[in-house]
């Protein structure tokens, strides 16, 4: 409750920052957040176009217009709002990394790894998008380098059940079966939904 009241405050609070200086980007932008927390995609999508009518260079607010593409499924539109992220602040690890995961999702694996890869240029620690950069080399069959980005993701987070999964299918593919074992293990202790094939793979040639 103590959280939804705050909610209400600070929406308020933009309200009134916004009365007073209807120009400042940043005023538009926390308002369009803080309606985005309260699922009022339509209200908060209008403030996020105000935002970067008074602040163009507001790289933030195009990626935040493209999540809102993204949870009415137009790829189109996400796509579109994260070149313009990129575009007004090229080094926008965020953007490229959203650019990257609609190309894979369309089958563009080529493309998606170019931007991935400028995503963990800018931030190497940005683990959503080294995940998303290691499941597109296995689709392009670069298996040596997505067992590379899955490392990195677990030196960054040990306990991520889906870069052991990946691990697991990559060495299975590189016919490294203790490694995939012990991976697909960890997986499992972790909580992740295995493929039932993959472990019936692994498991078939670990006792070999």
């Amino acid at each position: 409750m103590a959280q939804a009241k705050n909610a209400e405050e600070f929406i308020a609070e933009q309200r009134v920052a916004i009365a007073s200086n209807p120009d400042c980007g940043t005023s538009h932008y926390n308002l369009a957040v803080g309606l985005l927390g309260q699922k009022k995609f339509d209200e908060a999508e209008k403030e996020f176009h105000e935002a970067v009518e008074c602040s163009p260079g507001l790289a933030e607010a195009y990626v935040q217009l493209g999540g809102i593409c993204l949870e009415r499924s137009d790829m189109d539109g996400c796509l579109k709002y994260n070149q313009m992220a990129v575009k007004v602040r090229p080094g926008f690890s965020e953007g490229y990394g959203n650019i990257g995961f609609v190309e894979l999702q369309r089958g563009n694996v080529d493309e998606a790894i170019r931007a991935l890869e400028k995503a963990t240029k800018f931030n190497f620690r940005f683990v959503q998008a080294l995940t998303t950069l290691a499941n597109a080399y296995l689709m392009k069959g670069r298996i040596d380098d997505s067992i590379e980005t899955n490392h990195k993701v677990l030196e960054l987070q040990p306990e991520f059940s889906i870069a052991h999964n990946n691990l697991a299918i990559a060495y299975l593919e590189n016919r490294e079966y203790g490694m995939a074992k012990e991976h697909c293990d960890k997986a499992l202790e972790l909580g992740y939904d295995v493929e039932p094939k993959i472990i019936e793979d692994i498991e078939k040639h670990a006792k070999k």
